[in-house]
């Protein structure tokens, strides 16, 4: 083998499709767009979704729904998760900065602590929100909440 014979894969490339170039190239006349029309003029576009005069899909599924805006998003937080952190690290208090610093939250958020799993450990907690569940859990085990 050497540089002399080396070639792409079979298939794997194409010939490229040379249009407007006379009647010898085997596509003058139209240049494959066709006769009339606005698809055959030059400066044409059609519109994002336009399907040649037929109702566009967008328009033929009915409307439902609404977006509330006062909606608050929560990031939640089950126990078992911070039952995990508590142990892994050895903590007595968790806040925003610690679960930020281990990945479980972004800058933004806003954090619930909800209610799965169990806590063993007597820790203070930091959050925006919480579970009823997960409130009795902590304070069944010694610990303390703070709303943020």
């Amino acid at each position: 083998m050497n540089l002399s014979n080396l070639k792409p894969a079979a298939g794997s490339t194409k010939v490229r499709k040379r249009i407007g170039r006379g009647q010898g190239s085997g596509r003058g006349g139209t240049s494959t767009r066709g006769h009339k029309g606005a698809g055959s003029r030059s400066g044409n576009s059609t519109k994002i979704g336009f399907e040649g005069g037929q109702m566009p899909l967008q328009r033929r599924v009915p409307k439902f729904g609404f977006k509330n805006i006062n909606r608050v998003e929560y990031n939640g937080i089950n126990l078992d998760v911070l039952q995990d952190l508590i142990t892994k690290h050895n903590l007595t208090q968790v806040d925003f900065d610690v679960l930020k610093a281990h990945g479980l939250v972004s800058k933004n958020d806003l954090v619930k602590i909800l209610g799965r799993g169990e806590l063993t450990s007597k820790v203070e907690v930091k959050a925006h929100a919480f579970s009823a569940t997960a409130q009795k859990a902590i304070e069944a085990a010694g610990g303390s909440i703070i709303k943020l």
